[in-house]
């Protein structure tokens, strides 16, 4: 427990009746039992993380000694089909346009299918790539020449199979509202590396996704740690300049006299909060003299613009994954883009296989390639994860609604297995792990579920999930949740 939640305890215990702290505290003999024996119900030892009141994003010394020192996390909202992409699945092909197997709807719940269904085949060619023998869709040729950075997770599961409620398991371990997301524990385990800038950045292309701010939200853990959401066209957040007629040594002692006031405050209340404002007041005026200039990309060179894909002064996920390794550069510990657009549904063609999907691959390919090269080239691969994923994967069977086929081609929501990709530090490069059945609809070797994701992601940051805990509700609170969660050893370097 850090020392702010300890000092705010300790107030408010002394303001709180016998009736109250039973009320309160939300514990029995037995968490009581379990406090005393030094560990916590996950039966490891919790890590005191003793954050500086006045600077709670200062760099903190991990509990293990980690392989990777920053994030990048593009998730692919809506949810792309792995067997249009990833996932080959020859024998699936030899089905296509019959109905569907019994076995394969028996006890299963579908967001749209009724009835019968019938199966349809990958929609795209696959071959083989480099030395590891890859296979990937045709609608990757850029990703392809990079096959053997890849280090692919076929076989990821989930206990969601709507959109909404399966985002928010990917993003903090848990289907429902409130609860601190990776970003968050991230930089509340870590802090960052550059005081100017916010630990947690967010950028977004094609709209916001369903539930909105909530997928980056701090939860329980003091608001600091939130994500803070920029643009990748005009000021990268709104507000950032002094209006008219403040300079900033005016603006400078505004802030200095609030920050007296809250400080007093503080004092007599306890509240983490009042630090956390104070923090964010100061970072807020920090930022005003760096952000604008790392997220400019006008002085990008003519090359490393078309790399991308990117175009100045525009939003597009091309530009976000450009400003993705400006920011990496600059020291910021988690990066988070999320891009809109990928349910692929048949209802529409602007969401079809046959349709919209193939223009999203075009606009996804070749920036994802791109930062992933020039991290490389750069030198900052060998400290940066790069992760790429959805909320969960597709069926096999082609979606119906109301039993009848559909005009265009679409599949259905499938949380039974999907397929991330990683690439970067702590990670084996040119491997897959884990096998599909031949259809691809179910996992057939070595599931990872998306908890066990988090602990091994955690591991790579230098943290045992089971000890990264927050006392709230009267539990000790992780990113993993409650459930038996492990570390996916075999695809660690």
């Amino acid at each position: 427990m850090s020392a702010i939640f300890q000092e705010i305890q300790r107030r408010s215990l002394q303001h709180s009746t016998r009736r109250e702290f039973l009320r309160d505290s939300g514990v029995g003999l037995g968490a009581t039992w379990l406090a005393m024996q030094g560990t916590n119900a996950f039966g490891a030892t919790p890590v005191s993380i003793n954050h500086d009141p006045q600077s709670p994003l200062a760099p903190v010394d991990p509990q293990l000694s980690p392989k990777v020192k920053r994030v990048i996390f593009l998730h692919m909202v809506g949810a792309p089909s792995q067997l249009e992409l990833f996932d080959y699945k020859p024998e699936l092909a030899k089905l296509d346009g019959k109905d569907c197997p019994s076995e394969y709807l028996e006890g299963q719940r579908f967001a749209f299918i009724q009835g019968v269904p019938q199966m349809l085949g990958p929609v795209y060619d696959f071959s083989q790539h480099g030395e590891s023998g890859t296979f990937m869709s045709d609608r990757l040729p850029h990703l392809s020449k990079i096959a053997d950075e890849l280090t692919f997770i076929k076989t990821m599961t989930t206990d969601q199979f709507n959109h909404g409620p399966a985002q928010l398991m990917v993003q903090s371990g848990n289907q429902n509202l409130g609860y601190p997301s990776i970003g968050a524990w991230t930089t509340y385990g870590l802090g960052t590396e550059n005081q100017n800038l916010p630990g947690f950045i967010v950028l977004l292309s094609g709209g916001i996704p369903r539930v909105g701010k909530s997928l980056w939200t701090s939860g329980f853990l003091p608001s600091v740690y939130q994500g803070v959401q920029c643009r990748s066209s005009g000021d990268p957040v709104l507000n950032i300049k002094n209006p008219r007629g403040v300079s900033s040594s005016i603006r400078r002692s505004a802030l200095d006299s609030l920050n007296q006031l809250n400080q007093q405050t503080y004092n007599e209340m306890g509240d983490p909060e009042t630090v956390t404002r104070m923090a964010q007041y100061e970072m807020a005026f920090r930022m005003q003299m760096e952000a604008p200039e790392v997220m400019n990309i006008n002085d990008e060179t003519a090359a490393t613009l078309d790399a991308y894909g990117a175009t100045p002064g525009k939003e597009s996920f091309a530009n976000n994954c450009l400003l993705a390794r400006r920011l990496c550069e600059a020291g910021v510990r988690f990066i988070q883009l999320y891009d809109m657009g990928w349910d692929s549904h048949g209802a529409a063609k602007s969401e079809a296989l046959n349709g919209g999907f193939v223009g999203k691959c075009e606009k996804m390919d070749k920036p994802v390639a791109a930062l992933i090269t020039d991290l490389k080239q750069r030198g900052l691969l060998d400290e940066t994860l790069v992760v790429w994923g959805a909320e969960f994967g597709r069926t096999p069977m082609q979606e119906n609604r109301g039993g009848r086929k559909m005009a265009m081609l679409g599949r259905d929501h499938n949380p039974n297995a999907f397929t991330y990709f990683m690439a970067g530090a702590g990670v084996k490069k040119g491997m897959s792990y884990g096998e599909t059945d031949k259809y691809g609809y179910h996992v057939k070797k070595n599931p990872v579920h998306i908890s066990d994701f988090h602990a091994t992601l955690l591991e790579l940051l230098g943290y045992n999930h089971k000890s990264l805990t927050v006392p709230f509700q009267g539990l000790n609170q992780r990113l993993t949740g409650v459930k038996e969660a492990k570390v996916v050893r075999d695809i660690l370097a």
